[in-house]
């Protein structure tokens, strides 16, 4: 049963932001129940909304990172419109941009003018690189973080180039922390009274989540850097994905005790106690034996389920290698909650990922779908002070625009 209201019930976010990092900070924090204003530019909106897959017109991906927010579209070149955005910080908690620094000092609308009117407002940046640093006026997008931080150099084969990571790990990485940041600051606020800037880089949150290969790069006096190993992890060994007949998987047995379940699975006790494969260090000191050996055994078995069935049985950690397709009926998933369903105004029932979020006592679901452009206009203006005759003006000249379907 949900007995409490959503934590951040009561607190005001304008996100205005685009692609991805920035509204999917927006995004978690409507899911807490932060009341979620998605400011956008006349005519194009958000960037996100020109992106991939596409039905009747609508973009999936806008879809999937603006749920739960109300739509402004206003044109903040007029001065109309910039005053309507200034009277909206004034009411607001948080403040959400991810543009290049610098640009919207330019618009009168960085930290330091909206603190002013604001002193309690929590104001987070994303960028590629910081607000500071040699590096703070270039452009970058989450891909220019994942080359730079050392995240890709490690992918692929060796003497490949090295793959995409297919999912927006830097976007998405920031983006949380952004969440962690604000819910802070907001914490924070309570006791100062003041709110604060928070700075987040791409590239920072990826150089972060290294969690071995900075330490290793040190520790060794600067002589051992990680590289690229396939589809194995030389240094747990057996740590990695193997083939099947009719499918892949993963097999996670670096440590003593699965390996040597895994060994008695796959070749018993001559295996099991074969000096070679003891100790982790002698384990990766022969590497390629235990890789082969693992590989051959699940190549052998007459399918993938067949593999995993039997390293289930003998408690070998492992899983199936999924396709999106499989991942969408898999039952844990539906068990989980992690897939909504919403009606949306134009394309009916669409579904999307669920955040991970699970309180015992409130239901972070959102249900409600993304806003169209500049959908919630009228209302919006309407409870900043704003007649009923200034927003037709607006709306007549453009200041505020939302599109045909509204």
């Amino acid at each position: 049963m949900n007995t409490q209201r959503l934590p951040l019930k009561g607190i005001r976010v304008i996100d205005y932001s685009h692609f991805l990092a920035g509204p999917f900070m927006g995004r978690c924090l409507a899911a807490l129940g932060a009341e979620v204003i998605k400011v956008e530019r006349p005519k194009e909106g958000d960037a996100g909304r020109a992106h991939p897959y596409f039905k009747d017109g609508q973009s999936g991906y806008f879809l999937q990172q603006n749920v739960g927010k109300q739509g402004l579209c206003i044109d903040l070149r007029d001065k109309r419109g910039l005053e309507l955005m200034l009277k909206l910080v004034e009411t607001a908690d948080v403040f959400i941009e991810n543009y290049r620094p610098g640009a919207l000092e330019r618009l009168g609308l960085g930290y330091k003018a909206l603190s002013e009117r604001n002193p309690r407002l929590v104001y987070c940046s994303v960028s590629a690189y910081g607000h500071t640093g040699p590096y703070a006026d270039r452009p970058g997008f989450g891909l220019i973080a994942e080359a730079m931080s050392g995240a890709m150099a490690q992918l692929g084969n060796p003497g490949e180039a090295p793959p995409l990571l297919r999912m927006p790990l830097a976007d998405m990485y920031t983006g949380i922390h952004g969440v962690a940041a604000i819910n802070a600051a907001l914490v924070g606020r309570t006791s100062s009274g003041h709110g604060q800037h928070i700075d987040l880089a791409l590239y920072d949150c990826m150089v972060s989540m290294h969690d071995f290969a900075v330490q290793r790069y040190f520790l060794s006096g600067g002589t051992d850097v990680p590289k690229q190993t396939g589809s194995g992890q030389p240094d747990s060994t057996v740590y990695g994905v193997f083939p099947a007949r009719d499918g892949n998987l993963v097999i996670a047995a670096q440590v003593d005790d699965a390996w040597k379940r895994l060994a008695t699975l796959i070749g018993g006790n001559a295996l099991a106690s074969d000096e070679r494969f003891a100790k982790p260090a002698s384990r990766n000191a022969h590497y390629a034996d235990a890789m082969e050996i693992v590989r051959n055994w699940t190549l052998s078995q007459p399918s993938r389920d067949a593999c995993l069935a039997a390293l289930e049985d003998a408690g070998v950690p492992s899983a199936p290698v999924q396709t999106i397709a499989e991942v969408v009926k898999d039952p844990q998933i539906h068990a989980r909650g992690m897939l909504v369903e919403q009606e949306h105004p134009v394309l009916g029932k669409v579904t999307l990922p669920n955040l991970p979020f699970h309180f015992s006592d409130c239901d972070t679901t959102v249900r409600t779908p993304a806003p169209l452009l500049g959908q919630d206009n009228r209302r919006i203006a309407a409870s900043l002070g704003f007649s009923t005759e200034q927003v037709d003006e607006m709306v007549r000249d453009g200041v505020l625009y939302n599109e045909a379907a509204v």
